[in-house]
């Protein structure tokens, strides 16, 4: 593969990491200096609902294109790319819904529509999945012989990959037992989306080599 490709395909891997390493963070912060509110949303996707949405909306499609953008070795990765693209824009422009009573610093829309925010959780499902599929076939892919930066590269890929899936099933069944009751308090939605994103950062900026570089 050409050099100069691969270096614009590793970019591009950094930008995706970083951005995914940084979401939470910025969410938070952004709403404590801008919005004057130091309260943790419920989910990332809470933040929607908040001073929050213009970045919250403006990073998701940022993300998405830069995916849509990727192809990397064959068509598997470009068909990934485009659905993990897909499923970011999904969660952008289908909104979770306000939960009632609503967080501090939240604004609560006139009219809320549950099937909108069914959708929303559908494409976040949908879009950790494939995440976690780029880690467990499609990252630990290599030409030829594999490296000792690569084995060691694969074996966080998938480590990144169970996480992701681990949160995912936690959040599902936090959302069928566990939603009514007092776990509501520690917000666990919150907490299992970001660790999932730094999963999901982590293992973009690996495929990237922004550590465990190959030496050649």
């Amino acid at each position: 593969m050409n050099k100069n490709i691969v270096i614009s395909y590793n970019t591009l891997r950094k930008i995706v990491g970083l951005l995914g390493l940084a979401f939470p963070i910025i969410l938070i912060l952004g709403s404590v200096i801008v919005g004057d509110c130091s309260t943790v949303q419920s989910s990332i996707s809470s933040y929607y609902h908040t001073v929050m949405r213009d970045v919250f909306v403006g990073t998701l499609c940022v993300v998405g294109f830069f995916l849509f953008a990727y192809n990397g070795y064959d068509r598997t990765d470009k068909i990934a790319g485009n659905l993990a693209c897909f499923f970011a824009l999904g969660v952008a422009f289908f909104p979770t819904g306000v939960e009632l009573p609503p967080n501090p610093c939240a604004f609560v829309p006139a009219d809320q529509n549950p099937i909108i925010s069914k959708i929303h959780y559908l494409f976040a499902a949908c879009l950790f999945l494939t995440f976690t599929f780029f880690c467990f076939f499609l990252f630990i892919k290599s030409e030829g012989n594999q490296t000792e930066q690569k084995k060691k590269r694969n074996i966080v890929f998938k480590i990144c990959g169970s996480i992701m899936l681990l949160c995912i099933i936690l959040l599902a069944l936090y959302f069928t037992w566990g939603e009514s009751t007092s776990m509501n308090q520690i917000k666990p939605v919150f907490y299992l989306e970001g660790i999932a994103l730094w999963a999901f950062g982590i293992s973009w900026l690996v495929k990237g080599e922004f550590v465990l570089k190959d030496k050649n």
